[in-house]
């Protein structure tokens, strides 16, 4: 065989398609299956989350009330969140995990269960799939590190691809071929025809999901987004990380205010809001019934409670109709006056940091809207039918080899004969 560039680059193309075609498949069905997770949850909890309110003016109850409800209803799993909507007929959604979580009537208290559970379990395990090859407990790095290597080199293939695909000579002649299906092929035309024109009009939404994802599994290339910019990596991995703000010390034994009234003043910077989130346990003053870490319990022992001094409470507020849409606002309010202490916008990130956040809701293509998430879902699923089509001709050349061996005549023996 002539040793070429083309032949330099195309056998690592098939020898890596070969290795990493399994996981590479793995990980574009389970894209298509999530990527209209939240809209299919939202259709199918419709009647879950909403409440009938008593009157028009009907007061709700506090956010701390919320929260003791669902304290009292599930010690066993603390609450970690809160987000409320301005609906009135809508639940209060309460976090009690990444994964986890019950609605609560904000008139009534009354607390509910998560609802359409086959299609959660469904969704959890596709990501589990997706993001750990399905792998548990101890066994999660090493899923996430075929993941990871798989994706990168789903990266390669595609820019390999474009070269293989790239036509000698550029003639309608040469290229239609690889522009679109042609009727009538079977067998290996049919397979080839398939591979060029998928990997030929999906190749830019592939590039964009896989290095995407790259940003998303490895530390290393998401600081490399802020060093190319000039920036100082954020030591929090990943976007969305509150700020930490600093407040005054109160005077001893002066108690925080009420959440609720943190959350009218926090609201009042976004008139136009959709939903406000608050973490809980991360930030502001211990309180009465605060989970154990904000109490300082689970560190060494003999370190005792932190001591970095109280921290304002900080909500993120999603506005209707923003720009970018997986934008939002963070508000840092004084937990002891309520005063407003730091509102940060999407605008008012740094550049790199901006970047750091479009890549991640440019992966689910979430960052654009429904049609975003369409285009993310037909890459995974071209990314389906690159791997078959891949792994027929490659299983046709393998025959096609060992048929040319069989033919071969086998060469005559010089030793004489007895």
């Amino acid at each position: 065989m002539r040793l070429t560039l083309h032949n330099v680059i195309f056998w690592p193309h098939l020898v890596a398609g070969v290795l990493a075609g399994l996981i590479i498949a793995v990980m574009s069905f389970t894209g298509v299956a999530l990527a209209f997770e939240h809209q299919i949850l939202d259709w199918a909890e419709r009647d879950t989350r909403k409440v009938q309110a008593p009157a028009p003016d009907a007061p709700r109850l506090p956010l701390d009330e919320v929260i003791a409800r669902v304290r009292a209803a599930r010690p066993e799993t603390p609450p970690t969140g809160v987000t409320v909507y301005p609906e009135p007929d809508t639940v209060v959604l309460v976090s009690t995990g990444r994964d986890s979580g019950v609605y609560v009537d904000p008139y009534t208290g009354e607390v509910r269960e998560w609802g359409a559970q086959g299609w959660r379990s469904f969704f959890h395990l596709m990501e589990e799939w997706h993001r750990w090859l399905g792998a548990q407990g101890d066994n999660r790095p090493v899923g996430k590190a075929l993941t990871g290597a798989s994706n990168f080199i789903f990266l390669l293939l595609g820019v390999t691809g474009l070269y293989l695909w790239w036509p000698r000579k550029w003639t309608w002649r040469s290229v239609r071929p690889s522009l679109w299906f042609r009727r009538g092929l079977k067998g290996k035309a049919r397979d080839w025809n398939w591979h060029n024109v998928i990997g030929f009009w999906l190749l830019p939404v592939l590039i964009v999901l896989t290095a995407t994802a790259m940003v998303i599994s490895y530390k290393w290339a998401s600081n490399l987004v802020f060093t190319s910019m000039g920036e100082t990596p954020p030591a929090a991995s990943g976007p969305g990380a509150p700020p930490v703000v600093k407040v005054a010390e109160p005077a001893p034994g002066t108690p925080p205010l009420p959440l609720e009234a943190l959350l009218v003043e926090a609201r009042k910077q976004t008139p136009a809001w959709e939903n406000i989130t608050l973490r809980l346990g991360g930030g502001g003053p211990p309180r009465g019934n605060a989970p154990a870490q904000a109490q300082g319990e689970g560190r060494p022992k003999g370190q005792g409670p932190r001591k970095e001094g109280p921290t304002a409470v900080t909500f993120a507020i999603r506005e209707q109709d923003g720009w970018p849409l997986f934008a939002s606002t963070q508000v840092s309010v004084d937990p002891f006056t309520a005063q407003v202490l730091r509102r940060e916008a999407f605008s008012d990130i740094s550049p790199a940091g901006q970047v750091r956040r479009w890549l991640r809701f440019l992966h689910t293509g979430e960052a654009l809207g429904v049609p975003g998430q369409l285009v993310a879902a037909l890459g995974s699923l071209g990314g389906l039918f690159l791997v078959w089509t891949g792994f027929a001709l490659s299983w046709r050349r393998f025959l096609a080899w060992r048929r040319a061996r069989a033919t071969v005549p086998a060469p005559e023996s010089t030793e004489p004969s007895v």
